[in-house]
């Protein structure tokens, strides 16, 4: 497990991951996929959540 937190912006994880907006921030708002933000925006999301959350849900 790295030590460093991965973060990229919601832009960035819909492009690499294919995964709609709508969707990761249903997931942070359950709090499944942590988030950086101001003024209760989401700026950034963990992308290492992300990845979990997705190879839980291939496994499945």
């Amino acid at each position: 497990m790295s030590l460093v937190k991965k973060w990229c912006t919601l832009d960035e994880a819909e492009s690499k991951y294919g995964i709609k907006k709508t969707l990761i921030l249903k997931w942070v708002e359950e709090g499944i996929v942590r988030s950086e933000g101001q003024r209760g925006k989401v700026i950034n999301v963990n992308v290492d959540d992300l990845e979990r959350k997705l190879e839980e849900l291939v496994n499945i």
